[in-house]
């Protein structure tokens, strides 16, 4: 497993998948790396659920951090195509973090949950000796809906197109932009800048996700957020979950102003970084037209980049490439963490 960052596929495949306790026929789909969440059949209705820590940077500012913090834990139970709707949370909290500080995290979740329609059921709350930021706990959310609503993460089939909203290195521009803009100021023009930190609030594929699920129903054959190892990641996940190829061609694929710039400045391919919030969906042809024009009814940027062919494996531009492993974001925000810390210059 690599020292920072996500269990890579063989570290899962040796440890972790071997070990899943008991064979339940209720349940539809069962961990797999590179998946994002996980059903149970409860009386013919599905239950997606997926678990993720609690992240929050008091840098950002509590609610700004609160925000991306529950956008995090529901991105990757929306696009299971089902609607959002319980939340189990447990927050491990550092015995610095005042009441005050806590009421603007949870308020700032009630009202995000309020708005998706999400109930809180359960959790836990402490501070403890030993917690420190930016993890402060873990969470389940789960969405729920008709069996036939559910939108598989392996079902992409040959002859789908490729859909992509926002482009690479959202999370990555984003986080890096507002947490260390003093630094970067130093190597961006000041509107560009800008533009990087606009990033941030676009660091949520939920509303995509909807909306997608909403306005194609059947068309739309497989969903997933490109997290960690980003757009090239997270397609040949998407490929590899279906057993099926994809050739890409990068032109196509939208690139939000800032986002280059700001990778070039840290010196990380942003194909490969984190990308909290694009949206990857394969689509059939006869509703892929309704998606880009869904998406670009609410300002969203959306292309067709490709599409599922037979085989295996993902192509851009006529080259192959494999899944990153490591995502080069973790080492360079440690690193830039370091400098700012430090005085030195980047």
């Amino acid at each position: 497993m690599d020292e920072l960052g996500k269990a890579d596929r063989a570290f899962f495949e040796e440890y972790i998948y071997p070990n899943l306790g008991a064979d339940r026929e209720d349940v539809r789909l069962s961990p797999a790396h590179g998946v994002d969440f996980g059903v149970i059949d409860v009386g013919g209705r599905a239950v997606a659920m997926a678990t993720d820590p609690v992240f929050i940077m008091p840098s950002l500012g509590f609610e700004r951090a609160a925000w991306f913090a529950f956008h995090i834990l529901f991105s990757d139970v929306a696009v299971s195509g089902l609607e959002p709707a319980y939340l189990s949370i447990d927050f491990n909290l550092p015995p610095e973090i005042t009441d005050e500080e806590f009421a603007t995290v949870w308020e700032t979740f009630d009202r995000e949950a309020r708005d998706l329609g999400v109930s809180v059921v359960t959790g836990h709350t402490a501070r403890y000796a030993g917690c420190n930021y930016p993890m402060v706990g873990g969470a389940t959310a789960l969405a729920v809906g008709d069996m036939e609503d559910l939108i598989r993460p392996d079902g992409a089939q040959p002859g789908d197109h490729v859909v992509v909203t926002k482009g690479p290195a959202v999370e990555a521009t984003g986080l890096m932009a507002i947490q260390y803009g003093d630094v970067l100021a130093d190597d961006l023009a000041p509107h560009v800048l800008e533009a990087a930190k606009d990033r941030y609030f676009d660091m949520s594929p939920i509303q995509e996700a909807m909306l997608t699920a909403s306005v194609a129903g059947d068309a739309v054959t497989a969903m997933h957020d490109a997290t960690e190892g980003g757009v090239y990641g997270g397609l040949f996940e998407m490929a590899r979950a279906a057993g099926v190829g994809m050739a890409i061609e990068r032109d196509r694929i939208p690139v939000l102003s800032g986002v280059l710039e700001t990778c070039d400045a840290v010196g990380i391919d942003p194909w490969i970084s984190i990308s909290e919030g694009t949206l990857l969906a394969t689509v059939a042809p006869e509703g892929v037209d309704d998606v880009l024009s869904a998406l670009e009814n609410e300002g969203i940027p959306a292309a067709i980049v490709g599409e599922v062919t037979d085989g295996s494996g993902v192509t851009v531009d006529g080259e192959s490439i494999d899944h990153p492993g490591t995502d080069p974001f973790w080492g360079a925000f440690e690193a830039m963490a370091e400098h700012a810390s430090s005085g030195g210059e980047w």
